[in-house]
């Protein structure tokens, strides 16, 4: 079985390389190629393209890359058609993989897509085109598989594979200890993967740590650096808020940073979810660019008041969030330090995050295998 593969960042990358692991399991001889990142280079991927040549965000950000892209997936499709696969598997990426699923189905190859995009926070009409580029869709999120029934879209839901693959059982004092983080409280703080958000959330985090320092004495910071090329800019928002003795920055292990934390203060995005199966009290932000923002209001396209998943997944909405203009260092401050102030509440939140994640633990790579080679036939 020979199986076509496009993973768009690292996170795609993650799950395109469980996905294989879980099929090479049941079919040993089973190949595969296409774009795809480190991890799913060393499952076996032949790799066309590295995944990171999808890496384009927002609205407005990506225009500039439309050439680039619409030749590579021209590329990807002469061939796909030339030496078709028995299946194609399009991971997230849903603006560059929609378009190829479509061809590659009218071709009469059997496409997949893994990981629903977000229709039902925002341009819901995407169901449509969903449905004339997948044959099946596979849904991380519980919710996602009755949108997709109600428009005849075959959708199967595997559960989500970080619930069933981050620690349960954090040794909170040993992480810290390696860390040197001392005996005070501490906050993890995220301000994004990307140079776009870290620009923007940076420096405001950076001074919502400030707050805080002088209202919780012993407080210290640890900051997971999610690639080198954004240190310079972090450290340099850390010393224009003078809080460099107060952070610990560590090279992309954002894991560990939220394991040692009583608090999480985190860019919404994947981190969000990461630290809500993690078990830990979160306050949620984030901005996009000023024209982005425009444009979403104007036209109406955000469909859901709440923008993490966790606060999507649970019945109360336990992290607090800050958009846009609500996002400043006061009200951040307030958030993180009320969270502090209430061992009891954080508690209550870790338990209620706890039955999140059974829900969510339904070991996905296994399910998702089984539906793309049920499809393959």
């Amino acid at each position: 079985m020979k199986i076509g593969l496009v993973a768009g960042e690292a996170s795609g990358d993650l799950l395109g390389a469980g996905l294989m692991r879980a099929i090479k399991a049941r079919i040993p001889d089973a190949t595969f190629e296409g774009v795809a990142g480190p991890s799913m280079l060393a499952a076996g991927c032949v790799q066309w393209e590295q995944a990171e040549a999808l890496a384009v965000f927002g609205l407005i950000e990506p225009l500039t890359e439309i050439p680039r892209l619409l030749k590579l997936r021209r590329g990807l499709l002469r061939r796909w058609k030339a030496s078709p696969p028995d299946v194609f598997v399009g991971i997230d990426a849903p603006d560059f993989n929609f378009g190829l699923e479509k061809a590659l189905r009218k071709a009469g190859i059997r496409t997949v897509h893994y990981v629903s995009p977000s229709v039902w926070a925002w341009r819901p009409g995407r169901v449509k085109t969903v449905k004339k580029a997948a044959d099946r869709v596979l849904c991380i999120l519980p919710f996602e598989k009755a949108i997709y029934d109600e428009h005849g879209v075959d959708a199967v839901f595997v559960g989500h594979p970080k619930a069933s693959t981050l620690p349960i059982d954090i040794d909170i004092e040993s992480v810290r200890e390696l860390l040197d983080l001392g005996d005070g409280p501490v906050v993890a703080v995220l301000p994004g993967s990307r140079r776009g958000e870290v620009s923007r959330l940076g420096a405001m985090f950076a001074s919502a740590a400030a707050i805080l320092a002088q209202t919780h004495t012993g407080i210290r910071f640890v900051t997971p650096v999610a690639s080198p090329g954004l240190r310079p800019m972090i450290e340099e928002q850390l010393a224009s808020a003078g809080m460099s003795d107060r952070f610990c920055l560590i090279d992309g292990d954002s894991i560990e940073a939220m394991s040692a934390a009583d608090v999480v203060l985190l860019a919404s995005g994947t981190a969000a979810l990461e630290s809500a199966l993690l078990g830990k009290p979160t306050v949620a932000a984030y901005k996009v660019a000023g024209l982005t923002a425009v444009i979403l209001r104007l036209f109406n396209l955000l469909k859901t008041d709440k923008f993490t998943l966790p606060n999507l997944l649970t019945e109360e909405a336990l992290i607090p969030e800050f958009i846009q203009e609500q996002a400043t260092p006061q009200a951040l401050a307030q958030a993180v330090a009320e969270l502090l102030d209430d061992p009891a509440r954080r508690e209550e939140i870790g338990m209620q995050f706890a039955t999140l994640r059974t829900q969510l633990a339904l070991g996905a790579d296994d399910r998702a295998a089984d539906a793309v080679i049920e499809l393959a036939g």
